[in-house]
């Protein structure tokens, strides 16, 4: 953590609402990001970051800086997500639509970052992007927010790790499954479709 966003963290915790919102500025874009992807719908997701970010202001007495400020931010965006689709029974796999993840796609998956175990399917168009996108969405929850922080916003292990409070072990095992599940969704997809 920065000198700067340590002294706007002080102010923050005192009630100062305005360093608070500068501190947030510098996270808000990949927050979104995440939960749009998350979630799958850009309401639900500008939702799901208001709550988040009212979390975290009312949390900040309670960050003791035993990991990075950005990854407890994020930490706490996830598991927002996560309540909200228990909450509102999202975790549907019908409910999730193509149409839907091509309006808000707002990056290929040719972003995918860590070349290693990485799905053989090689994307070409933003419509194969799309489906690619809609099989993400069939996997667990667990499997979808470590191919969402690995392969598409380009985490570390070890920040993955401390976003999912876990063993980065345990984050290497999740993403090596999770790859492996969704190259055989994408896989029967394809078949389905020729």
């Amino acid at each position: 953590m920065s000198s700067e966003e340590k002294i706007l963290l002080g102010r923050a915790i005192k009630g100062d609402v305005e360093s608070f919102e500068k501190l947030i500025e510098r996270y808000q874009s990949k927050a979104y990001n995440i939960a749009l992807r998350m979630l799958g719908n850009e309401e639900d997701a500008k939702d799901v970051i208001q709550d988040s970010f009212i979390k975290i202001y009312r949390s900040l007495r309670k960050f003791r800086g035993d990991s990075s400020f950005y990854t407890w931010i994020y930490r706490i965006v996830t598991n927002t997500c996560y309540d909200f689709l228990k909450k509102k029974n999202k975790w549907d796999n019908n409910t999730m639509s193509l149409t839907n993840y091509q309006n808000t796609l707002t990056g290929e998956i040719e972003d995918i970052k860590d070349e290693l175990h990485r799905p053989d399917i090689i994307l070409d168009n933003k419509e194969n992007s799309a489906q690619i996108i809609d099989c993400l969405h069939k996997l667990s929850y667990d499997h979808k927010t470590v191919i969402i922080l690995r392969d598409i916003q380009g985490f570390s292990y070890d920040e993955i790790a401390q976003i999912l409070n876990c063993s980065e072990g345990t984050v290497k095992s999740r993403i090596n499954r999770a790859r492996s599940k969704l190259k055989e969704i994408v896989v029967s997809t394809m078949e389905q479709i020729r």
